[in-house]
């Protein structure tokens, strides 16, 4: 299960607040192609495939008020969705706030994961794409390493 945060995330972690603070606002894009090494690095040539949002709108995604030991998972009164933009296979997302235009960045707040349908950072029922469709997000958690 491979997750990893942006080096932007871990300094405004440190310096100015906890995950959730940090991340308001954000929503969720799945992509086609290679994953970039870093949640740093460039999209490259990643193919958009879906935005994921509240309800499929404009509303911004949350997660627990509390964390459960080391672990925050998806608000569950939410409803992740977005309608599919293309067509493809998904194999990573980002977790981004809107101003974030996926260009090589050591100050934007970032997660990224890669995307199966098993044991990985976001799973779906399928990683095959359809435009046109909706796709839902039912459980996402994060979870920071302990000792």
């Amino acid at each position: 299960m491979g997750m990893k945060i942006s080096t932007g995330l871990a300094k405004a972690m440190l310096d100015t607040g906890s995950f959730s603070s940090n991340m308001d606002g954000m929503k969720l894009k799945i992509y086609s192609g290679t994953e970039p090494a870093t949640a740093d690095a460039s999209l490259g040539s990643a193919v958009l495939l879906v935005t994921i949002s509240d309800a499929g709108g404009a509303g911004a995604l949350q997660f627990e008020a509390a964390a459960v030991g080391n672990t925050i998972e998806k608000a569950s009164a939410q409803s992740w969705s977005g309608v599919n933009a293309a067509s493809g296979t998904a194999s990573f997302c980002r977790m981004v706030l809107a101003s974030d235009t996926g260009a090589a960045s050591t100050t934007e707040i970032r997660i990224q994961g890669d995307v199966g349908v098993a044991g990985k950072f976001l799973n779906l029922s399928s990683v095959s794409l359809t435009s046109g469709a909706t796709q839902t997000v039912d459980y996402l958690a994060i979870t920071l390493p302990t000792a």
